[in-house]
């Protein structure tokens, strides 16, 4: 596989990283203490490089009509301005990737799939605009992830970091900014693409910056955010920080083989748009037949009782029998057990439920949980 390098690569190797590869990107995996990062998320700020992921224009007359086509969700009914999170599935109800699609414009949107996708979806976009309807769609897709790099900076201290960056005439764009919405301000002495959202369970931002000027925005955010206690953060504290979040993480609670109910994302889906949609007769099917209800397998929070976590693929089991299979786990820092998060046969995923999961041979007690395990105090 291609190694490829984000334009601050070279940033985190001042910055002492330690690397891995995620999705054919080498990318940060922590810069001294992934414990000490996740805490500094929660307490005060982290600032993450997420430019591993994709960024795909979808522009034109047709681009609410074709996103309603091309995913699960109702894109067209997002108002201006604001975003929404869906899915892109396949035939058959598969997920092909979660993402979060910006509209930025009534005929333009910023769709942004995850690192390890983002060529297959910006791909698949293309081929739905083409054969989505007869003569095709009128809408332009253009995959600018090559040339854009997104920078996040989490954590209660975020907003205070950003308005040292932003012009005091634009300070209630970025205060007043509410989640999963967009703006475009002065950060650093450039327009950018300013998203308050993120993967983290706390408060944050996403900015979306050219290339060659990802560095310098970089070095500021460090610079100015050191006395609100900002540190660099990396993939490993990124992941124990969605997993207490209950955030799903593609390849693991989500994959082609799987589906949104039984994920827990029915919400997503809109069976009721008007349109049709890829893969919609099957999910209606999956619906119908109660999948992640009444049949089949639901993901699950698991609180473990002991001290020992689950990982993934773990058995989960239920007086010894399997019942189910882990696909995240570790100890909480925050919460200080360990969770886990697992499909399980439905009729043992009610809340208080008794199960274990299979560590190695031994059986080590766990119980069900609501979801999400985390959840910040506003």
């Amino acid at each position: 596989m291609t190694e490829n390098y984000t334009a601050l690569y070279e940033e985190h190797k001042k910055a002492g990283a330690s690397f891995t590869d995620f999705g054919g990107w080498q990318m940060p995996l922590k810069y001294s203490s992934e414990l000490a990062e996740h805490h500094a998320v929660r307490t005060a700020a982290g600032l993450f490089d997420l430019s591993h992921m994709g960024e795909v224009w979808v522009t034109g007359p047709d681009a609410a009509a074709f996103l309603d086509y091309a995913l699960a969700g109702k894109l067209s009914a997002v108002a201006v301005g604001k975003a929404k999170y869906s899915l892109i599935c396949q035939e058959d109800g598969g997920i092909i990737d979660d993402l979060i699609s910006y509209r930025r414009g009534e005929e333009k949107y910023l769709v942004v799939p995850n690192a390890g996708n983002a060529v297959v979806v910006a791909a698949e976009l293309a081929e739905r605009a083409r054969s989505g309807k007869e003569g095709g769609f009128d809408v332009t897709v253009e995959n600018v992830s090559a040339v854009t790099s997104l920078i996040a900076v989490q954590g209660p201290n975020a907003e205070a970091i950003l308005l040292t960056l932003v012009p005091a005439e634009q300070h209630s764009l970025v205060s007043e900014l509410k989640y999963y919405a967009a703006v475009e301000v002065e950060i650093n002495g450039q327009e950018l693409l300013l998203a308050r959202t993120g993967y983290t369970g706390e408060d944050g931002f996403e900015i979306y910056v050219p290339n060659e000027d990802a560095a310098g925005l970089w070095e500021a955010l460090l610079e100015t955010g050191a006395g609100h206690g900002l540190i660099p953060a990396g993939l490993a504290c990124r992941d124990s920080l969605r997993l207490e979040a209950g955030m799903p993480l593609y390849g693991n609670e989500l994959s082609l083989e799987g589906n949104p109910y039984a994920a827990g994302l029915g919400p997503v889906v809109s069976l009721a748009k008007e349109s049709d949609f890829i893969g919609k007769a099957a999910l209606s099917e999956l619906k119908a037949a109660g999948t992640g209800s009444t049949t089949g397998r639901k993901l699950v929070g698991l609180k473990g009782l002991g001290r020992r976590a689950g990982r993934g693929h773990y058995p989960v089991l239920k007086d010894g029998k399997v019942v189910g299979e882990v696909t995240s786990g570790q100890p909480s820092p925050t919460l200080g057990y360990p969770v886990a998060m697992a499909y399980v046969d439905v009729e043992f995923t009610e809340p208080g439920t008794a199960l274990d999961i299979d560590l190695r041979g031994k059986a080590e007690p766990f119980e069900v949980v609501a979801l999400p395990f985390y959840k910040r105090t506003k």
